[in-house]
């Protein structure tokens, strides 16, 4: 469980931090000399402090558009931007997490939450100090000297989001990263995931397929079409925080749940039309 540690929180979330402007892109396939257009005029703004929650079939681009936000990837065309400056590669300041486990096997658990704090030159003293702040917040500190092997599926998970959050990202960027947990952790790691971003302030843009989790996590759900991926839908999640079990079996959660998987079966019909 992590542990209900108070961590200091950034401005208030008034001004965006995220600015995505058309942005497309197109990928070359290597069986024909059309290239493939994987997300066409994508506009979003997320300020800062919110979540960004994006909802779509596979291959609608939403992995490719996060890939983009986070400087991994550079568009066709169209821009993003981070606090107003032009993101054009990867930064500390935008953390990623992606749904394999991202841990590195030969560390144990306090060098991987140190690896970003090692890599731009962090003294020994103020690593372990950060390495075991936030061990603590996750609950591995039993575990701190424990190796990935010796750690269960959502143990590692939370190694890669203590590594993310040492690193004090202005944004967090998570494409799918539970959706390799069997239903009971997901769901124990969803709630833990808002308990440390609530405490947190960080702008997250949270990539799944789950509807559930989505409508769970967010302040906006953002449903992309396929083929090319385009913004089909934007939803206000105006459901009360903090987030709790009773939410999820809430009537308005379940109108939400309706509403979103009507807009996904009509795009469905849609796709299979094209």
């Amino acid at each position: 469980m992590i542990a209900k540690t108070k961590i200091s929180t950034g401005p208030a979330p008034t001004d965006p931090e995220l600015d995505v402007r058309r942005v497309s892109h197109q990928f070359q396939r290597l069986e024909s000399s059309e290239p493939f257009l994987a997300l066409q005029d994508i506009d979003l703004s997320v300020k800062r402090g919110k979540f960004l929650a994006i909802i779509g079939r596979s291959g609608c681009g939403k992995s490719t558009l996060l890939r983009i936000v986070a400087g991994l990837l550079n568009p066709t065309d169209g821009l993003v931007l981070q606090g107003g400056d032009l993101v054009h590669g990867p930064h500390y300041s935008r953390g990623f997490v992606f749904q394999a486990d991202a841990v590195f096997p030969w560390l144990t658990v306090r060098e991987n939450i140190e690896f970003g704090l090692r890599s731009r030159g962090f003294e020994k003293k103020k690593r372990e100090e950060i390495s075991t702040k936030w061990a603590g917040i996750v609950g591995l500190s039993e575990f701190i000297n424990a190796y990935p092997k010796e750690l269960s599926g959502g143990m590692r998970k939370r190694v890669d989001l203590a590594r993310v959050y040492a690193n004090d990202p202005a944004v967090l960027l998570m494409d799918e990263p539970f959706g390799a947990l069997d239903a009971q952790t997901k769901e124990r790691m969803q709630t833990e995931l808002l308990a440390m971003w609530e405490q947190s302030g960080k702008t997250v843009m949270f990539i799944t397929h789950d509807v559930d989790e989505a409508i769970f996590l967010a302040d906006e759900v953002v449903i992309m079409s396929s083929w090319p991926g385009e913004i089909a839908a934007k939803v206000s999640i105006n459901l009360p925080r903090a987030r709790t079990e009773e939410t999820r079996v809430s009537d308005e959660f379940s109108a939400y749940r309706r509403s979103i998987r009507r807009t996904m079966q009509a795009l469905d019909r849609e796709d299979v039309a094209k």
